[in-house]
């Protein structure tokens, strides 16, 4: 059994609270005003030093860590932009709206690296290389939840190993 899986299963809360994705900007607020004002992330703390040190610590709502192996990094790009172009880390945030990010994000100063595409999974995905020197991904889920669970290789880990015995 699993530390997740106990946890649930005991009622206990998860050992991680939070996941917090730590990025040093060059151009401080260059990179605030994007992630912030463009992309929408409300500030959810800032503190500052005496040496001119800065951190602003955005809301980004629920957060996920997606582990890909390299075969599946090379079909999502393949299927969002054409060809190979992410680096090991690839940051993707959830919209509403992925043609009106597309367009307040390239307004604010993203290169955009493929415009928005419907993806097999059904959601509709845009690429960027972003301020602070990431590469992002913008995602709107064109169906829910249960009507993705019904897509061919849509599931989890523990059901494709149950699957398989």
């Amino acid at each position: 059994m699993t530390l997740s899986q106990d946890a649930a299963e005991n009622g206990k809360p998860p050992a991680v609270r939070q996941l917090r994705l730590v990025v040093e900007a060059e151009d401080y607020e260059a990179a605030l005003a994007f992630y912030r004002d463009a992309l929408g992330l409300p500030e959810q703390a800032a503190f500052s030093g005496g040496d001119g040190a800065h951190v602003a610590i955005l809301d980004a709502g629920r957060a996920t860590l997606e582990i890909a192996n390299p075969a599946q990094k090379r079909m999502i790009d393949d299927v969002e932009v054409g060809r190979q172009v992410a680096p090991k880390i690839r940051v993707a945030f959830e919209v509403d709206d992925a043609r009106a990010a597309t367009d307040r994000l390239l307004s604010a100063g993203a290169e955009e690296v493929a415009p928005p595409t419907v993806t097999p999974w059904q959601s509709l995905n845009a690429r960027f290389d972003a301020p602070a020197g990431l590469h992002i991904s913008v995602f709107q889920e064109l169906r829910s939840l249960e009507e993705r669970e019904s897509l061919d290789g849509f599931g989890t880990e523990e059901g494709r190993r149950g699957d398989a015995s």
